[in-house]
């Protein structure tokens, strides 16, 4: 696990470009989700592998 903490409204950057979480959940086998919100309003999940926070 990483010492990254994410919490609905941070800015992360995801494969797909810029976003904001706006849902976090958990999956059967006990990993976490967070559902990103991009600038055109569409929500993708992406483990927090995937993910990394906007600096600044």
């Amino acid at each position: 696990m990483s010492d990254t903490i994410f919490t609905p409204g941070a800015e992360v950057i995801t494969p797909h470009g810029r976003g904001a979480i706006v849902d976090v959940r958990a999956t059967p086998s006990g990993k976490f989700v967070f559902g990103v919100e991009d600038a055109d309003g569409e929500v993708s999940y992406f483990t927090e592998k995937a993910l990394r926070l906007v600096q600044g």
